[in-house]
């Protein structure tokens, strides 16, 4: 790997478009840091893909984002979170910060019951990858795990404040409610787009762990201590890298983003294959 300097990039990487929400807590927390962005939109969802595949695809993309001369990966997904990061920090030797261990420490320091929901996708949840991170950090923790796959087309359709939402959320959260849970990980990273909604339903009284604030926390963190922070007193540079172009991709990203998106580039295939 090339050595180091302040000025290299952060990677981030993605199954697809949600992971733009992450992109946006971190360009809001370091607001002087480059940032490259790859969503593998050509291969999306992981979710439904076995472990091995998502190893795989997750090995390519890091690839392609530390030939950009990253200083720092951040797995942006779930799905690649859960059964990627260990093949990744071995094949790498920059650090790789992931989704599930920065949310469950957050969860952890801000539950008082020691009752943390958490809610996904069928993949996240049913690989229980919070659970077990939980459990590994309090063994006293009561965790329950729900999936939650009709808030991931909601967000992306911007429904954040529509009745269809707020009925969906009701039946979604009415057990984790009944369980007396008083912290909920937003287990995906389309989930704050309804974050809203969601606090709305839960009410005042339980607190909403994002999971992409919290690995921007841990990526500060990291910055810091290594002596690695931008201080250029620069804005930084914001690329951003796809798979395929579905036609809505910017729309969603802008919308993910909450500021508007100059150039998306396509990556083929091939060129992310190359090498396997």
């Amino acid at each position: 790997m090339n050595e180091l300097n302040k000025s290299n990039p952060i990677g981030i990487f993605d199954s697809g478009i949600g992971g733009m929400t992450v992109v946006k807590r971190i360009i809001s927390a370091l607001p002087g840091e480059n940032v490259v962005y790859f969503g593998d939109t050509a291969r999306v969802p992981y979710g439904s893909k076995s472990n091995s595949t998502v190893i795989e695809y997750s090995l390519q993309n890091a690839r392609f984002l530390v030939e950009k001369n990253i200083k720092l990966l951040v797995v942006a997904c779930n799905t690649a979170s859960s059964v990627a990061l260990e093949e990744l920090r071995g094949h790498f030797d920059i650090p790789v910060i992931g989704m599930i261990e920065p949310g469950a420490q957050l969860a952890i320091k801000t539950t008082k019951k020691k009752k943390i929901g958490v809610i996904g996708t069928y993949a996240t949840t049913g690989n229980q990858a919070y659970s077990e991170e939980l459990l590994k950090l309090d063994s006293e923790i009561f965790v329950i795990e729900k999936p939650c796959p009709l808030f991931v087309p909601l967000a992306e359709e911007g429904w954040t404040d529509h009745k269809a939402t707020k009925v969906i959320a009701e039946e979604y959260l009415h057990e984790l409610m009944d369980l007396d849970i008083d912290t909920l990980i937003l287990g995906c990273t389309h989930y704050p787009i309804l974050a809203g909604i969601i606090q709305e339903v839960l009410g005042d009284g339980i607190s909403l762990i994002d999971s992409g604030t919290a690995s921007s926390m841990v990526v500060e963190e990291y910055l810091k201590q290594n002596g690695l922070l931008n201080d250029s007193g620069n804005p930084g540079r914001h690329e951003y890298f796809v798979s395929d172009m579905p036609t809505r991709f910017k729309d969603v990203a802008e919308r993910f983003l909450g500021r508007e998106i100059d150039q998306i580039e396509k990556v083929d295939l091939e060129y992310l294959t190359r090498h396997t």
